[in-house]
């Protein structure tokens, strides 16, 4: 059965800690990210965007509830098969970046591939290279690019073995505006032009706006959901969150 969701949170919850000091993360959130879409998820400090993203990458298993990548509840799986379905079936973006300063940049782009022990398809891998803009860069190393450049890797690694979606975890947070804003706008194209999933976690009005819909967490639950935002309606919105 296949609902035409990418990634899918039922009744999630996450409870971390017990008794006195448990702390619940995340309170029964119900979210379907459709496939080919570009979705944001903002909330204030302490939300829950963490945990979200913890839990749909399958890095936090939640205490109740259920997380579907496609049609696969990972929270069932067994460690190793896990770690097969994070290599294969998610991409992931985070905002350091998280390049092998010894390899090269397309060793770096590659690395998924050779951990899951397969080799990539080349004209898939000439297609990224190139739709990222790096292709003139394959042989230098992460020291030798500029922070945009080595986040143009990071995505180009996170798509390598063409992941049902990709996990973005501030992807813009250690960029300047308008090296953020190429970022952005590439990670748009992925999706529009390559049918990618992303789901991306950010505290940035500017930086949602890029995307086609934003979901809203506070308290651990779901407060909204916002179509075609732009960064004024982000932040107006963000405000009746209690945080700006």
């Amino acid at each position: 059965m296949s609902t035409g969701y990418a990634l899918e949170l039922a009744e999630v919850r996450k409870v971390y800690g017990r008794g006195d000091g448990a702390v619940t993360a995340l309170d029964g959130v119900s979210v379907g990210v459709p496939r080919g879409t570009f979705t944001a998820v903002m909330g204030p400090s302490g939300s829950g965007k963490s945990t979200f993203l913890h839990c749909a990458a399958g890095l936090d298993r939640p205490t109740s509830g259920r997380v579907l990548l496609g049609d696969t509840e990972i929270g069932k799986l067994k460690e190793t098969a896990l770690t097969q379905l994070r290599r294969s079936r998610i991409g992931f973006v985070f905002q350091a970046y998280n390049l092998l300063p010894s390899l090269n940049v397309l060793q770096n782009i590659t690395l998924p591939t050779r951990l899951a022990g397969s080799k990539p398809d080349p004209r898939w891998l000439r297609e990224i290279v190139e739709g990222v803009g790096i292709a003139k860069k394959l042989e230098h190393r992460p020291s030798e690019l500029s922070g945009g450049q080595q986040q143009r890797v990071a995505i180009a690694r996170a798509l390598v073995t063409r992941p049902e979606v990709v996990l973005a975890d501030e992807p813009t947070g250690a960029l300047d505006t308008r090296t953020g804003r190429q970022v952005l706008d590439l990670l748009r194209a992925v999706v529009e032009g390559m049918g990618q999933t992303v789901l991306m976690v950010t505290h940035d009005p500017v930086a949602a706006s890029a995307a086609h819909g934003v979901l809203f967490l506070a308290d651990g639950k779901l407060a909204g959901h916002l179509t075609q935002p732009t960064p004024e309606r982000v932040a107006e919105r963000m405000t009746h969150l209690g945080e700006w």
